[in-house]
């Protein structure tokens, strides 16, 4: 039973890093149908800040690895994205791609392809323990921040002037021009928000892995484009549920595979992610329709 607990513990972990990932995504899907597979970029970016800054205090590192993905998405949006906004949604993909591609082969020429080393702080590698269940500091502080960015998100589009006009272009983006919504100014939410998640999450995968490397959010960004499909395209709910559901999975397949197997574990769970899409083609959770802008 303990072994359980602690196997529930590991996937809820998980499952949180995934939700941070994937709501970034589900974010820019909802609003402009686009998958912005950029968006591991900008936890690069993050990742590569916390080695720029160096041993500061960890608010600092925060604050900066943040910051650094604000703007970068920001940025990221007024020159790549915002000049396609009536393009076809597939030159929108290949930009992001490109977007992608280039932030990449940038951060080779700048830094190399090596990773590099980092501590960003000894107080979250250190755990506690509860009978046999071990739970790590940073799992903790994944699990909390997780739960209330996901309380903050829900109150700001549901209590916030911007937040309701983000969840009404969500479902008609053209009626909700039409009614008087700024389409920039809804978009450069959006991609602002979606910078602080992969702030966010940068900040904690490098807290877990302790190197930064150019490639550092090509996983991430595939982990979130999965959950984000599984939950429902379009659907914050679905999102983090999708991710939720992912970990679970990845988890129990690795405590249950045998050892010769466990090595093909992603393998089996994208597996298992298709045998849910067979019966669920549309998500876990179905979203409103989203009409794409002209």
């Amino acid at each position: 039973m303990q072994l359980f607990f602690q196997h529930v513990i590991d996937a809820i972990t998980l499952g949180s890093s995934y939700a941070l990932y994937a709501l970034g995504i589900a974010l820019i899907f909802g609003i402009m149908r686009l998958i912005n597979f950029a968006y591991g970029e900008l936890i690069m970016v993050g990742a590569y800040m916390l080695v720029f800054i160096g041993n500061v205090p960890w608010p600092v590192q925060v604050l900066a690895t943040v910051g650094i993905a604000v703007v970068f998405a920001l940025a990221m949006e007024r020159a790549a994205f915002r000049p396609l906004r009536g393009a076809n949604p597939a030159t929108l993909l290949i930009s992001s791609f490109a977007v992608s591609y280039g932030l990449q082969n940038l951060a080779i020429l700048i830094e190399g392809s090596a990773p590099k080393g980092i501590n960003v702080s000894t107080w979250l590698s250190e755990s506690i323990t509860i009978g046999s269940i071990t739970i790590t500091h940073l799992a903790i502080v994944t699990i909390a921040t997780t739960f209330g960015l996901l309380v903050a998100l829900g109150l700001f589009l549901s209590r916030t002037r911007i937040g309701v006009q983000m969840r009404a272009a969500a479902e008609d983006f053209r009626m909700a021009r039409i009614l008087g919504v700024r389409a920039d100014t809804v978009i450069a939410t959006s991609f602002a928000i979606s910078g602080l998640f992969a702030g966010l999450g940068a900040y904690f995968l490098v807290a877990q892995t302790g190197e930064v490397a150019p490639d550092i959010g090509s996983q991430p960004v595939l982990y979130a484009f999965v959950a984000t499909v599984l939950g429902g395209m379009g659907s914050l709910r679905g999102a983090v549920l999708g991710a939720y559901v992912f970990a679970g999975v990845t988890v129990a397949l690795q405590a249950t595979l045998p050892g010769s197997l466990a090595s093909y574990r992603d393998a089996f769970a994208f597996g298992a992610v298709i045998v849910i899409l067979l019966f669920r083609p549309q998500g876990l959770i179905v979203a409103p329709s989203v009409v794409t802008r002209v």
